[in-house]
C-alpha cells in the first residue's frame, strides 16, 4: 500500500489511504477504523485496492461492495 499510495501522490492525485495501524485492535477501535473507511469512500472519486496475489479479505470486501453501491468505480492492483 504504501508503494501504491508513493506512486498515486507523485502523480498528483489525493490518496485517501486506510491507516497504518500495527498491532491487534479492539472491538471498539475495529468498529471505529471500519466507519473511517467508509467515509474516506465517500470522499473519494475512486477507489483502488491493493491486492497482491489476488486476495481480497472480508473488511476489503465489504468496503468493496459499499463502494460500489456508492456508484464509486473500483480497480484493483491484482486480478482477483
Amino acid at each position: 500500500m504504501r508503494a501504491a499510495n508513493r506512486d498515486l501522490t507523485f502523480a498528483g492525485v489525493i490518496v485517501l489511504a486506510p491507516s497504518e495501524a500495527d498491532g491487534a485492535f479492539s472491538e471498539e477501535q475495529k468498529t471505529l477504523l471500519g466507519a473511517l473507511h467508509l467515509r474516506k469512500i465517500d470522499l473519494a472519486d475512486r477507489v483502488l485496492v491493493v491486492n497482491p496475489g489476488g486476495y481480497v479479505g472480508e473488511s476489503t470486501a465489504r468496503e468493496i461492495a459499499y463502494a460500489r453501491a456508492a456508484g464509486k468505480p473500483v480497480a484493483f492492483t491484482d486480478r482477483v
